[in-house]
């Protein structure tokens, strides 16, 4: 297991140190799109309430995403008036471009957003931000959807949320309770690495961004909220969530094929550093255990549907090697990929290799069974048969558990270039720029290892990777709304 801050994964959480006085500490993020009448109401109540109970300097800034009424002269209005107002401004649409174009360049180390009508009761903006600060979380979402949570909208609204919720859990295994609530706030250093892999520029950019962070093993903080429904809401209901489904096909997809290099976003062991030196710590075993069985059982399906349509041409023990042999390299494979998490094809044939060698022992059991039973009677009936081959698949399956995980996918991945490179994902982002480590008011940046030996020898060892923000729909048609 890594216990270390290993490259390619994100330094230790750490507890924001006080910052001078006019270092922004915080930066909220306005997306706005033609509310020239709701943005000076929303600036100035959340800047007195900032002012009034914010603990720390902050910024807030209006992303206006390409507005053809004033909205921009009264954001330009209130920058002027007010010294902790900023007003950015995009040619395009899109709430998630707006997010992704002002957090990328924001120094703030604490980055969050909310809707222009303010649903969301303010008063819980500051423990939405304090586990951030503190460094407990990398993400912290208002859920309208806690039980502590008090929600005034229609019938019709709430029941598209919980359905798309819903429709979340059941496919992409998400386990926050509120994707779509617009009161979120990420750390800065997690939106370097995390904001690359997200392609989405609309409204379904919060869920892909929640999605991919859970599933690096990102913590994820969810304070209830009280929210009210605004009534004026411009948000067309349908193309929204036809756009939603589209992007929770897209994201399972990526997911099963491993095409997403999640491994970039992953936290060490522990954030204390006495923590990254603790060994042979057992990574995920109750997870692997979980996984190993639900294929394993599909797998004795599978093998005993073939088994049952073999022995109908062929002998038990002919049947039974070739049931085994096509079930196993299915076995192995899901287990390569849903239990132990390894994506790409590398080592893959090695993976199957010894698959075949766990296969063998299973066949060793399975027709030792068979042998042992045509031994005590000549004509066994079919249910018999098929008895004895389970208590043997049985048996195996605790040998197949224990060799899978000490021998085929062990976790090897610092001291083996061969298990690493089976363990890593295809890179499908950008090249990345590198530069110096750089230090701000908040201390000297982590130093980050280049991921790939060719790019050490071409920046040298203490080069400092910092992913840059792209933007893969630039251009997306959905975003006329």
């Amino acid at each position: 297991m890594r216990t270390d801050s290993s490259p390619g994964t994100l330094p230790a959480r750490e507890h924001l140190p006080a910052a001078p006085a006019g270092t922004p500490v915080l930066d909220v993020v306005i997306p706005v799109y033609n509310e020239e009448k709701d943005l000076q109401p929303c600036v100035r109540r959340l800047h007195e309430h900032l002012v009034r109970t914010f603990p720390y300097a902050f910024r807030i800034t209006v992303a206006d995403n390409a507005s053809t009424d004033t909205t921009p002269q009264v954001a330009a209005r209130l920058a002027a008036e007010l010294p902790e107002v900023t007003l950015s401004r995009l040619e395009q649409k899109g709430r998630g471009r707006a997010l992704r174009a002002v957090w990328s360049a924001s120094d703030a180390p604490v980055l969050a957003y909310m809707d222009v009508d303010l649903s969301t009761d303010l008063n819980a903006l500051l423990p939405l931000v304090a586990p951030l600060i503190s460094g407990h979380s990398d993400l912290a979402i208002g859920s309208r959807l806690a039980r502590s949570s008090r929600v005034v909208r229609g019938p019709k609204r709430e029941f598209i949320s919980r359905a798309y919720n819903l429709i979340l859990r059941g496919s992409l295994q998400a386990r926050f309770s509120d994707a779509q609530c617009g009161f979120k706030a990420i750390r800065r250093d997690v939106a370097q690495v995390l904001l690359p892999l997200v392609e989405d520029t609309g409204w379904f950019f919060d869920t892909e961004m929640l999605v991919l962070a859970e599933r690096a093993g990102l913590r994820i903080h969810e304070v209830p909220v009280d929210w009210v429904d605004d009534p004026d809401s411009t948000v067309h209901i349908v193309r929204t969530a036809t756009d939603d489904l589209k992007g929770v096909w897209r994201i399972g997809r990526a997911l099963a094929t491993g095409s997403l290099p999640l491994d970039r976003i992953a936290r060490p062991f522990g954030d204390d550093p006495r923590d990254r030196e603790i060994k042979d710590v057992p990574k995920g075993l109750a997870r692997q255990l979980v996984g190993f069985c639900v294929v394993g059982a599909l797998s004795t399906l599978f093998y005993l549907l073939l088994y049952s349509g073999f022995r109908v041409f062929t002998g038990s023990q002919f049947a039974n090697a070739l049931a085994l042999l096509v079930s196993a390299v299915a076995n192995t494979a899901a287990n390569r990929r849903l239990t132990f998490g390894v994506r790409g094809r590398g080592g893959a044939v090695r993976h199957q290799a010894q698959g075949l060698v766990v296969f063998g022992i299973g066949l060793a059991l399975t027709s030792g069974s068979l042998a042992a039973l045509n031994a005590a009677t000549s004509e066994p009936a079919h249910s018999t048969e098929l008895a004895v081959l389970i208590a043997a698949n049985l048996a195996a399956t605790v040998l197949r558990f224990l060799l899978f995980r000490a021998w085929v996918f062990p976790d090897r991945r610092d001291g083996d270039p061969a298990v690493a490179a089976s363990h890593t994902p295809v890179h499908h982002l950008s090249s990345p720029t590198f530069s110096t480590a750089r230090h701000d008011s908040y201390g000297p940046l982590p130093q980050r290892t280049p991921r790939y030996p060719h790019d050490t020898a071409q920046w040298g060892s203490d080069a400092t990777m910092r992913l840059q923000p792209v933007h893969p729909n630039d251009t997306d048609p959905r975003d006329s709304r």
